[in-house]
């Protein structure tokens, strides 16, 4: 009884309609944190999750409003839900996860291609990597380096991986998929003409904002994604239109790349894109998700 009375306690945490789910409680079987885990994955609306820090902690948390309830325990296996609730404007948003690895699809939207015509190539998914060291947070400053000319925004919808996926079908790929966050996949088109690989292009250091939260229970493949540069709309496409879906994605990649909890796809990015110079301010929103924003600043003014 005690058991069950903690588990309703937690519906209400996290905003689910508690009646409707009280006969899926009743079904699972394990400790408490399990139960709390089962219940999250039979949700009947999206969960909002985040990372942050609030003074000597970090921890993850579920968002409720202008509320974060913590986790403890794994995002990505064993966990539940806590008593300790903090404003969301008194704590620090971090990057939402700690991937092993980012990977990105390069020309995933025909509106991004040369004329709207996608080139055979990319028939097939293209992906390529970026390093660890270019993720930054919302709310952290994309710098720009001396040497960088031309250095261009991409908004994208982001992939993050729930558990390990080793040449899973497109059909299995959802189960996958702990959920989406909002990226910006921060391009220096000199360098990815005139570079071999794209390993500064897309990889310098702050080159992929990402966050600020990440959402489960959407449709993955109908969300509107829109980046704004100093308040002006200047990209806007759902991902319905992405040529290789969220599952397509995934399932593809990992025929060949064992993919990992918490690592993160950004899904490539719709329409033109354009330059961005210090001074800017840049935001990706993605339906559902939240907004993600970063000012820009010249690495020759100190990243200040």
């Amino acid at each position: 009884m005690k058991t069950l009375q903690r588990a309703v306690g937690r519906l209400l945490f996290i905003g689910m309609p508690q009646v409707l789910m009280l006969a899926a409680i009743l079904l699972v079987d394990g400790p408490l944190g399990s139960t709390t885990h089962a219940a999250e994955k039979v949700q009947t609306s999206p969960v909002k999750y985040a990372r942050f820090r609030v003074g000597e902690t970090v921890a993850y948390g579920i968002v409720e409003g202008d509320k974060i309830r913590q986790l403890e325990g794994d995002l990505f296996g064993e966990r539940q839900l806590t008593d300790k609730v903090y404003p969301l404007a008194s704590v620090e948003l971090l990057v939402p996860v700690e991937p092993k690895q980012v990977l990105a699809m390069a020309v995933n939207y025909k509106s991004h291609a040369p004329g709207s015509v996608l080139p055979e190539m990319h028939e097939t998914p293209q992906p390529f990597f970026k390093g660890l060291n270019c993720l930054i947070a919302d709310g952290q400053k994309i710098v720009i380096p001396a040497d960088a000319t031309d250095v261009h925004y991409e908004a994208e919808l982001v992939i993050v991986i729930g558990k390990q996926a080793h040449n899973v079908s497109k059909e299995q790929a959802l189960d996958y998929v702990f959920g989406v966050t909002c990226g910006n996949d921060v391009s220096e088109r000199v360098w990815q003409k005139a570079d071999k690989q794209w390993w500064r292009a897309k990889g310098t250091d702050t080159f992929g904002p990402l966050g600020p939260y990440i959402v489960s229970g959407l449709d993955y493949d109908n969300l509107l994604v829109t980046l704004r540069l100093n308040g002006e709309v200047k990209q806007q496409e759902r991902s319905s239109e992405l040529v290789h879906s969220v599952p397509a994605t995934v399932s593809y990649i990992s025929k060949y790349v064992t993919l990992q909890p918490g690592d993160v796809i950004f899904t490539g990015t719709p329409g033109k894109t354009g330059a961005m110079k210090p001074g800017d301010t840049v935001e990706v929103e993605v339906e559902g998700v939240g907004t993600l924003t970063n000012k820009v600043v010249a690495e020759s003014d100190g990243g200040k």
